[in-house]
This record gives C-alpha cells, sequence and structure tokens, in this order.
C-alpha cells in the first residue's frame, strides 16, 4: 500500500474537458452548441452568458465547415471545451483547406451579400479571442467565456 502523501497542499482538481469531433456539414454546429450549453450549464453559468456562449460556439463551427474545410466531408472540425473553476475555454479547429485571412472582411458590406458577421459576433459575446494558424496545417479559434464579467483578469 503505498504511503499517504503528508503535503497539506490543497489538490486543485484537473480541468473537465469534452472533446467533439464534427462532420463538415453545416447543421452540425448544433451539436457542438447543445455540447456547450451542457457545459455551461454545469458550471453555473447564467442563461445570458449561455445564450451569448451558444451564439459564439455556432458561429466558429459554421466558419471552420464552410471556409476552413470548404464544406469538404472528408474533413473534420474539433470543437474542445474545457472547464475550469472561473472560465471556459472553447477551441474550434478545422483541417484548413482555406487559411485564415490576415484581415476579415468589413462586416455588413454590400458586395459581401451582407455576410462578415460571424467573428464581428464572437468578438462581441465572449471574453477573450484569439485566432491561430496551426502548425500542423488548420486554423483554430480559443474563446474564452468567464463565469461573470468580474472574473475576467485585469489587464486583458
Amino acid at each position: 500500500m503505498p504511503a499517504k502523501s503528508s503535503s497539506n497542499r490543497t489538490a486543485q482538481p484537473a480541468p473537465e474537458r469534452v472533446e467533439i469531433f464534427l462532420p463538415s456539414t453545416l447543421g452540425y454546429e448544433k451539436v457542438a452548441r447543445s455540447a456547450a450549453e451542457a457545459v455551461a450549464e454545469e458550471m453555473g453559468f447564467s442563461p445570458d452568458r449561455i445564450e451569448d456562449l451558444k451564439t459564439a460556439v455556432a458561429e466558429a463551427c459554421m466558419n471552420a465547415i464552410e471556409h476552413g474545410n470548404q464544406e469538404d466531408k472528408t474533413t473534420s472540425v474539433t470543437v474542445l471545451l474545457t472547464a475550469a473553476p472561473r472560465q471556459l475555454e472553447i477551441k474550434v479547429a478545422d483541417e484548413g483547406l482555406t487559411p485564415i485571412p490576415d484581415k476579415f472582411p468589413t462586416p455588413g458590406r454590400p458586395d459581401t451579400d451582407n455576410r462578415g458577421w460571424g467573428m464581428f459576433f464572437i468578438e462581441q459575446l465572449v471574453d477573450e479571442v484569439e485566432i491561430t494558424r496551426l502548425p500542423e496545417g488548420g486554423n483554430q479559434v480559443r474563446m474564452v467565456i468567464y463565469l461573470t464579467p468580474e472574473n475576467k483578469p485585469k489587464g486583458k
């Protein structure tokens, strides 16, 4: 029988993770949206914050399916939800058939058929957004939403 540790440190629970693989078919973003809602409810997010989260997750998934993977049914979108004590981190990654542009189009321009609002909405609905090109190929949108706005770290 192993000896018990005599350390007085309180062990921090490991973050809980949910990983989902979505086919690159529009409509499957609803699976990720529902999973994000379930995790956020379990964490105690307010109904308003959950609605913001659901919209941001759906937008990120639709962008990954439509733009990143070009709706190629041989590719997938990976969604990783990581629940920590005061925040939920969501990573949405595609296989990067189309790299993320350096500059996004201005939302709602007449010549874009009133498109381009997705990234604008995401940035307004969550507390942190980071968009990267992954070293192994693919694009990733990392979003963080805090349980309450006052949980947001200072300086961010």
